[in-house]
């Protein structure tokens, strides 16, 4: 037996790894069944490059939890180690055995067939464990079988033995007495799933018995394989069918009915090494991160799943996994927004993505149509947060109308460019956020011709306000902030029937009837099949109060109270007969009723108020 110290340049490596290597004491258990696959893998290699003899056997990692000895064992049937390895691979901290083995073979072997690049992997045991030892005996013909040990301190004991004779390595974990949460077989499976489901070999935790067959009382026991060495993002998109697809989405997050709207398999090699699959799930018209998030894997290793500030905001609305060896097996979340690689990654996704949709918008209209509901606030939180997806996005991007009909810009521009152009040139955008509730309005402007669109999400003020500041010459105004002739100002110049001395004369008698502090009284010259008044809301004070109401910044406008406009149509019958009444006080409750109208159809008319007009009503009749 001999002694060394760990060849490390500081003697407080240790709680160094402790506390900052990585951000939470759970990975370590990743750390060391990576390095398991790790050597697993480099054994196939090598034999399939007739430098390891022999049948390979049984390949699987075990992990063993023994809670009255309070050992956590982690053993593989891979590479193993001589006595030289382990003193150059382990004591001294940061060489990385795996970045030398791909740059031994680099012309013979994936380089992606190894995850740890790293070197301080193994040290992540001792943030749970008080003493480690490795047992290991190499592939290599006359190898000898080592034992090491070391308690957290730079010195270590390393000694050949002579009573291990299966290849491979095995690490035991004396567990911390304030770590012995990981001693419960329950907590360690977790673990296992979390980190570990889709490495690339198999991982045995333990046994469960099978379903016994017909006439049998018991099934048989057979190793309980926790994780799934093929997932679906690993395999070509030929040899994978819906179903497939769809099965791979369950085996993520468990759901057997929420399916998928649909999905985007990546896969690239240049300039940077990436796969994934990608799903749609169907989103509410709330803006709300999901509860099951994209999944982020460095060579079928779980990273994170908080992938925000990592992909672009709107990507974390999908599902799925994305891979890619060059994601730093690092937990560090600045660490990884700040990778070159990373951001290389994320702008390719968003070009991935927007691709697709583009294709499927012009491979199959009909059924983008169909999903377009479920999909847009995606689309619009892209338009609106990413400028590159934004370019792509305004070719497939749709519009829709009060009368479920989709346009795309181009389309919609030439359909109403017409109509709607106002009279400095301006093509006017008229929408509506809720077709019942503006019905009248809605009405109002399809009889002149004019089409309405439906925009009806809460990300919907945030939009219009980007489109804006996008689109030449164009301005949105919802259905409801003016009159419809005042909604796109053309060189019409509509007689009115009450002259400027009548409509002073008049003013008074309805503002004596109505909230001054509400409501602002105006004379319009409208049609005389107009309605005699019309509640209106201007888009700028509208606006304002909208961002108000979603957290916005709305400053001295999101303070003040709803204020309307209540439109009087000089040209209405109802109006001059107000005008006519002699009789001060029939005067004032016709008056009374005309604008009770008006708020009611806006459901503006409630409580104390709607009591005395129905009430009023019936007197009338």
């Amino acid at each position: 037996m001999s002694t060394g110290k760990i060849n490390v340049q500081t003697e407080n490596i240790f709680p160094i790894i402790k506390k900052f290597l990585y951000s939470d004491n759970e990975i370590f258990l990743r750390e060391l069944v990576s390095n398991a696959v790790d050597a697993t893998q480099k054994l196939k290699a090598l034999a399939s490059m007739g430098e390891a003899k022999g049948d390979l056997g049984d390949t699987k990692i075990e992990v063993e939890v023994d809670k009255k000895a309070k050992t956590i064992v982690i053993k593989d049937k891979g590479i193993g180690m001589t006595k030289e390895e382990i003193e150059k691979y382990i004591t001294q901290i940061a060489f990385s055995g795996a970045e030398e083995f791909v740059n031994k073979y680099k012309d013979k072997v994936d380089k992606n067939v190894v995850i740890g690049h790293f070197g301080l992997g193994f040290y992540s045991a001792f943030m749970v464990a008080k003493k480690v030892e490795i047992f290991s005996l190499s592939y290599k013909d006359g190898a000898k079988a080592v034992r090491w040990e070391c308690d957290g301190s730079p010195e270590y004991t390393i000694e050949e033995i002579s009573n291990r004779t299966q290849r491979g390595t095995n690490i035991v974990l004396h567990i911390a007495d304030d770590c012995e949460e990981y001693l419960e077989s329950f907590k360690i499976e977790e673990l296992l799933t979390k980190y570990c489901k889709f490495l690339p070999v198999e991982i045995k935790f333990g046994t469960r018995k099978t379903t016994p067959p017909s006439g049998e009382t018991e099934g048989a026991e057979v190793d309980n394989i926790i994780n799934n060495p093929n997932p679906a993002w690993t395999k070509k998109p030929a040899d994978l069918t819906d179903e497939d697809y769809k099965n791979f989405y369950r085996e993520l997050y468990h759901m057997q009915f929420d399916e998928p709207l649909f999905h985007i398999h990546l896969n690239v090699d240049y300039p940077f090494n990436l796969t994934g699959i990608l799903y749609f799930p169907r989103l509410s018209n709330k803006l709300e991160m999901p509860k099951d998030r994209i999944q982020l894997y460095s060579n079928q290793v779980f990273v994170t799943d908080n992938v925000e500030n990592i992909v672009p905001d709107f990507l974390t609305l999908l599902r799925g996994v994305i891979d890619s060896p060059d994601i730093p097996l690092n937990v560090s979340r600045s660490y990884l927004q700040a990778d070159g690689n990373v951001k290389k990654i994320s702008a390719h996704i968003t070009k991935k993505v927007a691709d697709k949709l583009e294709e499927l918008f012009k491979k199959e209209r009909e059924d983008f149509e169909k999903k377009w509901d479920d999909i847009k606030i995606f689309v619009q939180y892209g338009i609106i947060s990413d400028e590159k997806f934004n370019e792509k996005a305004m070719k497939f991007a749709l519009l829709k109308n009060t009368d479920n009909k989709f346009f795309t810009f181009e389309e919609f521009e030439n359909h109403v460019k017409a109509t709607q152009t106002d009279k400095d040139k301006k093509l006017v955008y008229l929408y509506a956020t809720n077709k019942e509730e503006q019905h009248a309005y809605i009405d109002a402007a399809k009889n002149r011709g004019y089409e309405v669109l439906l925009m009806d999400t809460m990300l919907d003020p945030h939009y219009i306000n980007h489109l804006e500041s996008k689109l030449k010459d164009v301005s949105f105004v919802r259905v409801d902030a003016d009159t419809v002739d005042n909604l796109i100002k053309k060189d019409d110049n509509t007689i009115s029937k009450l002259s400027e001395e009548q409509q002073k004369q008049l003013q008074p008698v309805i503002e004596n009837v109505i909230n001054k502090e509400q409501f602002t009284v105006k004379f319009e010259n409208l049609s005389e099949k107009d309605a005699p008044m019309i509640i209106t809301r201007p888009e700028f004070m509208r606006r304002m109060k909208d961002m108000q109401a979603m957290g916005g910044n709305a400053g001295f406008y999101g303070s003040m109270p709803d204020m309307y406009n209540l439109i009087v149509n000089t040209n209405h019958p109802l109006i001059s007969k107000i005008l006519a009444e002699t009789n001060s006080d029939k005067q004032s409750n016709l008056a009374k009723q005309t604008a009770d109208l008006a708020l009611l159809s806006q459901g503006l008319l409630k409580g104390e108020s709607l009591t005395s007009f129905i009430k009023r009503s019936v007197e009338m009749i």
